[in-house]
């Protein structure tokens, strides 16, 4: 499967409303390219096209770090779950030294890579799951709208507890974001399709996780 091409056939160039900066690969309707991908691959079962929307805690987050370009500007930074690489560009935007995104999609792989060319930016891009191993020596640790399942949730605080390196979580207020921990640094009113959310608008916030 030529997966360049089914991206391509299958979205169009878009802006993501609140950051009209970046532009991206998106789709317009999340089942219909569900069933697409399970048809093309002969497997069923297979976890949404994360890859191709932006979501709520992202572009809040991704807005965050192009409003406050000092916090990224001349620093390593890892945007974990990139999805469609939006925080890493914005990050790489804002003036990052560079960005590690990393995916266990190999899809949402394929369109932050192409994502990151259309956007003119440089990403190092890898396939792996970072929860596995001791966090990276990096300046800042990005991490957009993942806690949406407990058992995930509790691997990434649990490894985020273990990084020295700021840590800006992009939410819109999921289940399981350990919001106790946090301190909210700024608030979106983010437009997304109801194909994904129960609303037009989702409140999402930029938070810092508490030394």
């Amino acid at each position: 499967m030529n997966v360049r091409q089914f991206i391509l056939d299958n979205t169009s160039v878009l802006s993501p409303p609140l950051v009209p900066e970046v532009r991206l690969h998106l789709a317009h309707e999340a089942v219909p390219l569900w069933q697409k991908t399970e048809d093309e691959l002969g497997e069923m079962g297979l976890p949404p096209p994360f890859w191709a929307f932006a979501w709520a805690g992202g572009q809040a987050l991704a807005r965050y770090l192009l409003d406050n370009p000092g916090i990224v500007q001349g620093k390593r930074v890892i945007d974990m779950a990139t999805g469609s690489g939006l925080v890493g560009i914005a990050a790489m935007k804002a003036g990052a030294t560079s960005v590690l995104a990393t995916e266990i999609d190999s899809f949402a792989v394929r369109a932050a890579r192409m994502n990151a060319e259309l956007n003119g930016v440089q990403l190092t891009i890898r396939q792996e799951d970072l929860l596995g191993d001791p966090p990276p020596q990096v300046d800042v640790i990005c991490v957009g709208d993942l806690f949406y399942e407990k058992s995930l949730a509790e691997r990434c605080l649990a490894w985020l507890r273990q990084s020295d390196a700021g840590i800006l979580i992009g939410d819109p207020g999921r289940s399981y974001l350990p919001q106790a921990e946090l301190e909210k640094l700024a608030q979106y009113n983010v437009p997304v399709t109801r194909d994904l959310e129960d609303a037009e608008i989702k409140r999402s916030a930029v938070w810092r996780l508490s030394a």
